[in-house]
């Protein structure tokens, strides 16, 4: 029998199940998530409500030969998952561009364990064959949890997204800890979890004096506050008071930033976001700190990225756009736009091998809307694929690849622009930016 001196108080099913009755692998599995609580000041195991789950663990790579194994150990002990869950986007398409050498890399070296794993995924509890994606909130994907209710997601802008914009709590755990949570249905109590830990370190002031570009702004605000809590005051004056699509698509992708250039798992807008519009400045700590975002700060933020392309005015290979995924209006807006831009130019096609990725049930409602074949018509390529994926490719990272996502840009060697910079080198063929 195991040691039952934790901290971390458990009901009588829980300890039940670290005492074995439900068998040897679910057993150590409350254990590591109770040993994890207590790592982290835990007070209580509180049950998951939310009816799906979220993992990142989707990538068939040959080194992640124990994930497999521990994906083996519970299907064996018929511990599939207590959830169906969705996971991140799948690594390789056929349709992005790659050169037959990058495949090999892709298929023989990185992904090798790709078809075999998802078929562990499926026998664990997989949503659907769709359910590859970053942005599984999305309403074609469905996994869209409720205000309050409590996660066992992975996924750092898609964790960050459910705290912040649909009020969820969840905290930022590894892609493991969270799979554990999900199969044995329950997670400890730290952090986000509790109303203390969701209140704001930071109070950040907008005031630029046009709507910021989301990944730009975000990005600031990640790296000055990283792991803390900001309260946004002056964005709604851009985004108004509803989250509506608009509003939605544009946190997002600033969420994402907040997460991959700091380590922002919760923020709150004022007079937006649910806990925000619900609370108000009673969730700002006593004593918060003050950053001013201004246009001079967002320029200065914008000049000090590295370029870490070995030839600095290189002209682009590649334009990846959505990391994360791309919502369905997004595809529908950036049709317009890409369309604009080569009637400005008198261009028929993209030219820059451009691809847009998104959801596949997003992707699927697109193709059905007439704009599927407008966009195809600009040479532009769509898919499911994650860019971060690609790009962790050696033969990838030496490609002059640019994207106006700031997660991409912070995990590889993709250069960021701006929306507006990006149409343009891919519709009027014009390089660089303001740098």
């Amino acid at each position: 029998m195991r040691e039952l001196d934790y901290k971390v108080k458990l009901t009588d099913e829980q300890r039940a199940i670290l005492e074995g009755s439900k068998g040897e692998t679910l057993a150590k599995v409350m254990e590591s998530l109770v040993r994890y609580g207590e790592l982290f000041g835990a007070d209580e195991m509180v049950p998951i409500s939310s009816k799906y789950n979220h993992l990142v663990t989707s990538f068939g790579l040959k080194a992640l030969g124990p994930v497999y194994e521990l994906m083996d150990k519970l299907l064996e002990a018929g511990a599939p998952s207590g959830q169906k869950f969705t996971v991140d986007p799948k690594p390789l398409d056929k349709n992005v561009p790659s050169s037959f050498a990058q495949d090999v890399v892709f298929k023989m070296f990185m992904y090798s364990r790709q078809k075999d794993y998802e078929k562990q995924l499926a026998d664990l509890g997989l949503l659907s064959d769709n359910a590859f994606t970053c942005t599984c909130y999305m309403d074609e994907v469905g996994n869209k949890p409720g205000f309050g209710e409590v996660l066992s997601w992975s996924e750092s802008s898609a964790v960050v997204y459910a705290n912040s914009v649909l009020g969820a709590r969840c905290n930022r755990n590894s892609g493991i800890i969270d799979l554990m949570g999900s199969v044995i249905g329950y997670v400890p109590r730290f952090g986000l979890l509790t109303d203390e830990g969701r209140k704001a370190d930071w109070v950040v002031e907008v005031k630029t004096s046009k709507k910021p570009e989301a990944q730009l702004l975000g990005s600031a605000i990640g790296m000055k506050v990283m792991e803390d809590v900001p309260y946004v005051v002056g964005l709604d004056k851009w985004l108004g008071n509803e989250l509506n699509d608009e509003a939605c698509t544009y946190l997002k992708d600033f969420g994402a930033a907040t997460a991959s250039n700091g380590a922002v798992g919760l923020y709150h807008v004022d007079g937006l976001t649910p806990e925000a519009a619900k609370y108000g400045r009673d969730l700002i700590k006593e004593g918060a700190k003050t950053y001013v975002v201004d246009d001079e700060e967002l320029e200065r933020v914008y000049r000090e990225y590295p370029v870490i392309w070995k030839n600095k005015d290189a002209a682009p290979k590649l334009c990846f756009m959505g990391c994360p995924h791309m919502s369905l209006q997004q595809l529908k807006d950036w049709t317009d736009k890409v369309e604009a831009g080569l009637a400005k130019s008198g261009a028929a096609k993209v030219s820059v091998p451009t691809v847009f990725t998104a959801a596949p049930d997003v992707l699927e409602e697109f193709g059905k809307t007439p704009y599927a074949d407008r966009l195809k018509a600009t040479g532009v390529i769509t898919s499911y694929i994650c860019p971060l994926m690609y790009m962790n490719n050696p033969l990838s990272e030496k490609m002059p690849v640019i994207t106006s996502s700031n997660k991409l840009r912070t995990y590889t060697s993709a250069r960021y622009y701006t929306d507006d910079e990006i149409l343009e080198q891919i519709t009027q063929n014009r390089k660089g930016g303001r740098r």
